[in-house]
């Protein structure tokens, strides 16, 4: 029932879910009340082709002003993982650093995840494909469609965060 997702925005908690990368860094907004979550905004950065200062510098401004436009109150992002080409590596985790600062720049807490940590949440399944991943968080925000696969990937990292922050509040690990 389409009722039964109207949150109060007074009391709901917005979270920002970010999947950062060098050229394209997804981003991600929902309200949670509860166990209730429902969709605010997504979408994507696309950074200018040149030099990396000016590629992070579109990263941190495209998502400061998400940030002043959504008002989220906690963010989460993705966690960099190794892989085969190093200089990769070092890329995204410079991103993945420009869109942390975006969000601690406004004081707001930033939590990490893996992806394996984020798939599992959404999808129940670590290893489970981009496309997975999409149709989960279209059926759990009760979407029309399916999302970009940047901006779906930011939506499941800050659905993974409002699951997550849930579990460990009930454990009392968070106050």
């Amino acid at each position: 029932m389409i009722e039964d997702r109207i949150i109060n925005p007074k009391s709901a908690i917005r979270i920002l879910g970010i999947d950062p990368g060098l050229r394209i860094t997804g981003f991600g907004l929902l309200d949670k009340q509860g166990q209730k979550l429902a969709y605010v905004a997504s979408g994507c950065i696309r950074t200018p082709e040149g030099e990396l200062p000016v590629r992070l510098k579109s990263i941190l401004d495209g998502l400061a002003e998400v940030i002043a436009l959504h008002g989220p109150i906690e963010v989460a992002v993705e966690k960099v993982f190794v892989n085969v080409n190093p200089q990769s590596t070092l890329l995204l985790g410079q991103a993945r650093g420009a869109a942390i600062c975006a969000a601690v720049s406004m004081n707001l807490p930033v939590s990490e995840y893996t992806a394996l940590q984020i798939k599992q949440a959404v999808v129940g399944q670590g290893h489970a494909a981009k496309e997975q991943v999409q149709e989960m968080v279209k059926r759990l925000l009760n979407l029309p469609g399916n999302p970009q696969a940047d901006a779906a990937d930011a939506l499941a990292c800050a659905i993974c965060h409002a699951h997550t922050a849930s579990l460990a509040c009930r454990m009392g690990k968070i106050s």
